[in-house]
Order: C-alpha cells, then sequence, then structure tokens
C-alpha cells in the first residue's frame, strides 16, 4: 500500500532562536542545505516511501516552498514532494499534512524535520511493521536514568525505569486509523505526538527498537551535532612496515630476545625477536598505519626505545594510544589490512586468531580486517630466516 511521509517543518525554534541568531531551526544550513532537507533525503532515499508532504508555519510557506522548488531542480530525490501549510499546534500542522495527501496514500510516516538523522534502518523498520499488520508504530529506546515525578521541588515518586522508553519519529500509522483518532480528540485534546491521539482513541500502538542517533535538535548544545554533520569526511588511507631480527640470527643485537607475539596473539615455538618492547612486529605496523592517517608521525616518536619505561611494552598499549589520538583527530577506520613477510614460522595455523585480535584491538568486526602471509622465496633478511617483517594498510574517514 502507497506509504507517504509528512515532514513537519513548521516549528517555531524558540530555544534556539538566541544560539541560531533567530533562524529556526528547520532552516539552519547542514552542508549548504537547511536542516529539513537532511531528513527529507533521507525518507526519499527509502523505497518504502511514495512521497513526501513538507509542511510549514504559514509566515514561512511562500518563501520555503521557493526555496525547497530551487533545491528540487537542482537536486531532485526522484519522488513527489509536497507542500502545506501548518497551524496553530504541532497536531494541527500534522492534520494539514494529512489533508494534503493523494488520495492513494494508506499509510503514512510522521517526522520532525528537526531529527535530521534519521536513517534507512529505522525507517525500514517502521515501514515493515505497518507492511506487517500494524496499525501504529512508533520507535522507542530505553531509558538509561532513573525518572522521578515532582511536584514543585519534591519527589512524589519514583517511576519504574523497565517500563519506561523515549520516543522518536518517524511514527507510522495506518491513515484511516490516524484520521480517525484526530476526528475523535477534538480540538481541545492537545498532544505532543501522534501515538497519543491513538491511544486516546482506545487503539494499540506498537513499538520498534529506534536509533541513538536520531536525535532531536532542541537546545544550543545540539548545534555541535550539526556542525560535525556539516563538515566534510575526507577519505584517508596509512601505511605501516616494521621489521624485527631473530635472536637466533648468528648477529647479536643491543636489545634483549622476546618470545615472537604476532597482532597480540602468541606464537608458540617461533623463534625470538630482538626488541626494546615486546617486539610485535604486526602490531608496530599498524600502530604506525593508524597515526599514518592523521598525519601523527611515527612510533617511533611517540615511543622512543631510548626511554626505559617502554621496556618490554604490550605492543597493544602503543596501538591503543595511537587510536586515541586518531580518534581526538576524527578518524573512523573502515578496513585494515595486514601482510606478514616471514620464512619461518608458518602463519596460516595462527592467521585466524590473530585476525581476530586484531579486531577485538581495534574494535571493528573482523570482516573489517584481512591477514595475509607470504614468504620472499628464500631471498633476502626474512628468505634466509634472519627476521620477520609486516605491512599494515588502514582505511578510513576523517574529519579536516
Amino acid at each position: 500500500m502507497s506509504l507517504w511521509t509528512v515532514l513537519l517543518a513548521a516549528g517555531s525554534g524558540t530555544r534556539l532562536a538566541k544560539a541560531s541568531g533567530g533562524v529556526k531551526k528547520q532552516f539552519l544550513s547542514v552542508g549548504g542545505r537547511p536542516l529539513y532537507w537532511k531528513a527529507l533525503t533521507a525518507f526519499a532515499k527509502s523505497p518504502d516511501v511514495a512521497g513526501v508532504v513538507v509542511v510549514f508555519a504559514p509566515g514561512d510557506l511562500a518563501e520555503a516552498a521557493r526555496e525547497l522548488a530551487g533545491y528540487l531542480d537542482v537536486s531532485h530525490p526522484g519522488l513527489p514532494v509536497l507542500t502545506a501549510a501548518g497551524g496553530a499546534r504541532r497536531q494541527d500542522s500534522v492534520k494539514n499534512g494529512l489533508d494534503a495527501l493523494p488520495r492513494e496514500a494508506r499509510l503514512v510516516l510522521i517526522h520532525d524535520a528537526a531529527r535530521p538523522f534519521v536513517d534507512a534502518g529505522l525507517i525500514a523498520r517502521v515501514a515493515d511493521a505497518l507492511a506487517a499488520g500494524r496499525k501504529a508504530v512508533i520507535p522507542t529506546l530505553p531509558v538509561t536514568d532513573t525518572v522521578k515525578q515532582v511536584d514543585g521541588d519534591t519527589v512524589t515518586a519514583t517511576l519504574p525505569r523497565h517500563r519506561l522508553a523515549a520516543v522518536q519519529t518517524p511514527q507510522g500509522f495506518d491513515l484511516a486509523l490516524l484520521r480517525a483518532a484526530y476526528a475523535h480528540a477534538g480540538a481541545d485534546f492537545d498532544v505532543t505526538d501522534d501515538a497519543s491521539l491513538v491511544e486516546h482513541y482506545g487503539q494499540p500502538v506498537f513499538t520498534v527498537p529506534g536509533a541513538p542517533r536520531n536525535m532531536k535538535i532542541t537546545h544550543p548544545e545540539d548545534l555541535s551535532s550539526l556542525a560535525e554533520a556539516a563538515a566534510p569526511l575526507l577519505p584517508v588511507t596509512g601505511y605501516g612496515y616494521d621489521v624485527h631480527r631473530y635472536a637466533d640470527s648468528q648477529k647479536p643485537g643491543k636489545q634483549p630476545p622476546r618470545p615472537m607475539k604476532l597482532g597480540g596473539y602468541p606464537i608458540l615455538g617461533a623463534p625470538e625477536v630482538l626488541a626494546h618492547s615486546d617486539g610485535d612486529v604486526l602490531l608496530h605496523a599498524l600502530t604506525d598505519a593508524v597515526l599514518g592517517c592523521v598525519a601523527g608521525g611515527d612510533i617511533g616518536r611517540l615511543f622512543p626505545d631510548s626511554n626505559p619505561d617502554f621496556d618490554n611494552m604490550a605492543s597493544g598499549v602503543f596501538l591503543s594510544e595511537a587510536l586515541l589520538a586518531a580518534k581526538a583527530k576524527g578518524l573512523t577506520i573502515t578496513h585494515v589490512d595486514l601482510t606478514i613477510i616471514a620464512q619461518i614460522p608458518k602463519i596460516s595455523p595462527h592467521a585466524e586468531a590473530i585476525r581476530l585480535n586484531v579486531a577485538a584491538l581495534l574494535g571493528l568486526n573482523k570482516e573489517q580486517v584481512n591477514l595475509k602471509a607470504t614468504t620472499e622465496e628464500g631471498l633476502g633478511f626474512t628468505g634466509e630466516k634472519k627476521g620477520i617483517k609486516a605491512v599494515a594498510l588502514v582505511t578510513g574517514w576523517r574529519r579536516p
């Protein structure tokens, strides 16, 4: 059945007015487009949505409709986009939006334009529940804080948190049911969400999991989320390389021998490596690759082998510190490709354990970590079984 979205962009935004210079939040710029456009395009990308009605305040309608038409000329989302005038209350704006829907609409999603971070998964969850026969569906999140009922400055009750939920939009409805709920409520019943009208009508409302990122822009401090969203994401790549000599390579080193670890995983029976730290050649290469993504120098600059504090230090600590520094610079890692180069030991029996351990250290799914091993056919440093090398390539996104 035809599913349409009513996108509410008719609010006054009084709580944000001072911080935004008097600009209503639905018209704040995000990447060169108003806030409501970001929400609109999310619904336009959903294969379940047949069209969108954008509801603007009466005083904004003419100018906003012209602006919207300009955006549609430049980058039309590929589905019908209509406009309607809002009303005095939120529910009046919703009703006007419902009145603007075409005759073929049978299901409707009601969404607040002040929630610009709605995603395809959330839209699909609500739409799928409607398609399965639910006639009123809302996304919810668990309440993590203890909630008190108060009278003035006095607590009158502690509410059972396990029975409470924070409600988001989009809320989905059978259109006939929602119109009947509006008619039943009349003009004097005020609500803050449309599900309340259905509850008042005596019909059940069902839930689907909400999305923590689907926050509502309400307070001045929420503007930082908009600034972050507006900043472009830059694709980045970091390359790392490291090598360690084996302790029995007939050429003693200045550093003590360490039991071999690769990716934090102990390789029993393997040659010992000479190293100031624990000598994990794979994590050393990976640490350099992470730092490379944010122009953060190299492992030797951050953790010099001249510092006795790092004697036999677990290389996972180096990686953890590099990840913290990279995260502070806005890095999100999306994929890691690792190569171990050694004539001995044989890596294949340990490859999956190493891969899983590296994924855990990075906080990634194992599908985001690839591990390869190769020899150098008896040639050179590793081919002569004098040591081991590792190469790491990290890809991701970073905000400038």
